[in-house]
């Protein structure tokens, strides 16, 4: 997970814990909304390499 991926979801942790404390629903949702959207990044970051590794791997001038 890249640094930024990982503050996001960290941020969205403490919004979360920030709503529970302070009873704010909202708040509560928004931190959880944000640690799944961090999540889902990551999910798709890595999609991605390793639809490369894949690619690259039937690509190898090697053979």
């Amino acid at each position: 997970m890249t640094d930024k991926k990982a503050m996001d979801k960290l941020k969205g942790k403490a919004k979360e814990a920030t709503g529970k404390v302070t009873g704010d629903r909202r708040k509560e949702a928004e931190g959880k909304s944000d640690q799944t959207k961090a999540k889902a990044e990551g999910a798709l970051g890595a999609t991605g390499d390793r639809a490369k590794g894949v690619k690259d791997s039937l690509t190898d001038d090697d053979r």
